[in-house]
C-alpha cells in the first residue's frame, strides 16, 4: 500500500521514482497508474535503466507488484506528448494520471 501512495504522489507532483524492476534499477516518469485483469499497472516513461538512457523514450507498463524499493527522487518531469490519457486501454481502469496540457484546456 505504501508503494501505491509514493506512486500516486509522483504522479501528482511530476516527479520520478527508481524502482528495481526484473532485477535492473530504474527511474521512471510515471504517467497513469491503472488496472488491467484485476492488477495495477503504472505506464511510465523509462529515464534511466541501470545508469543508462534508454534508446528511445517511449511509455512502457509495469506491474506495479514487480516494482520494487521504489522511491520518489527531486527530479521533475513533463508528460510526453504523445501520452493520451484517453486511450480505450485506459477507460473505465484509470485510477490516477498527470494532468495533460489538453486535459488541463
Amino acid at each position: 500500500m505504501e508503494s501505491n501512495k509514493l506512486i500516486l504522489e509522483a504522479i501528482a507532483l511530476h516527479k520520478a521514482i527508481t524502482a528495481t524492476y526484473n532485477r535492473m534499477v530504474a527511474t521512471l516518469a510515471p504517467h497513469i497508474l491503472y488496472t488491467r485483469h484485476g492488477e495495477l499497472y503504472l505506464d511510465a516513461v523509462t529515464i534511466e535503466r541501470d545508469g543508462q538512457p534508454p534508446r528511445e523514450v517511449k511509455l512502457g507498463a509495469f506491474k506495479v507488484t514487480g516494482l520494487t524499493e521504489l522511491a520518489l527522487t527531486n527530479q521533475t518531469f513533463e508528460p510526453v506528448p504523445f501520452f493520451n490519457p484517453d486511450d480505450p486501454k485506459y477507460v473505465a481502469a484509470t485510477l490516477f494520471s498527470v494532468e495533460t496540457q489538453s486535459s488541463v484546456s
